[in-house]
């Protein structure tokens, strides 16, 4: 497993053929980042709501042989279609959770919105939400140009199938599932296009 945190790594495995240019890229760009992850008006740094940990925009990769099983994660979205990430299978699949009042949410929404145009037919995006109604995700699609899908995870049954992946409320969180549904990487905090981009890649160039 590989973490990766303003440029700093830490644990085994392999850097992402991907990502092998990101050092100074990370060094600088997440120093630089303000909006990392939504935390509470009271100022303190270290947590987004009391209790839990704030993402600060770091990374995480596991290698084909340490990925832990795919998650079973179904519902129904905010259009009131069904969706279920199984039958995504054979595709790589990015799970972007996130609700419309967080600033880095927003911040990266337009990075997202991209990212599922130019990777369309490889690459399936589901957004995950378990705080707004279904006018406030729908506004919030509509002001980024997301074409994607949102799951309304109101029962926080996709947070529970991730538990041990995704700190919860921490946000936004993007997870990144292999073609056999497995998460394969892990941003906690902002995301920006350049490093999902690479994280999407090595785990396309898998085969």
């Amino acid at each position: 497993m590989r973490d990766v945190a303003t440029g700093s790594v830490r644990g085994p495995g392999r850097r992402p053929r991907g990502l092998r240019a990101l050092g100074a890229v990370l060094a600088l760009g997440l120093a630089a980042v303000a909006l990392t992850a939504c935390t509470p008006d009271d100022g303190d740094p270290t947590v987004a709501e009391p209790g839990y940990q704030e993402g600060n925009g770091a990374f995480t990769t596991w290698s084909p042989a340490e990925r832990p099983d795919a998650p079973a994660i179904a519902g129904v979205d905010f259009a009131g279609e069904a969706v279920d990430v199984a039958d995504w299978r054979g595709q790589v699949v990015v799970l972007n959770f996130w609700y419309a009042a967080c600033p880095p949410c927003r911040a990266e929404a337009p990075d997202l919105a991209e990212i599922s145009q130019e990777y369309t037919g490889d690459v399936q995006l589901l957004g995950i939400n378990g705080t707004d109604d279904a006018a406030t995700a729908d506004a919030f699609a509509q002001t980024y140009g997301i074409t994607y899908p949102s799951l309304d995870d109101g029962d926080a049954s996709a947070v529970a199938a991730l538990e041990g992946l995704v700190p919860l409320r921490a946000m936004p969180t993007t997870v990144v599932l292999d073609r056999e549904g497995r998460p394969a990487a892990r941003i906690v905090g902002l995301a920006s296009k350049i490093t999902l981009s690479g994280l999407i890649d090595d785990v396309l160039a898998e085969g």
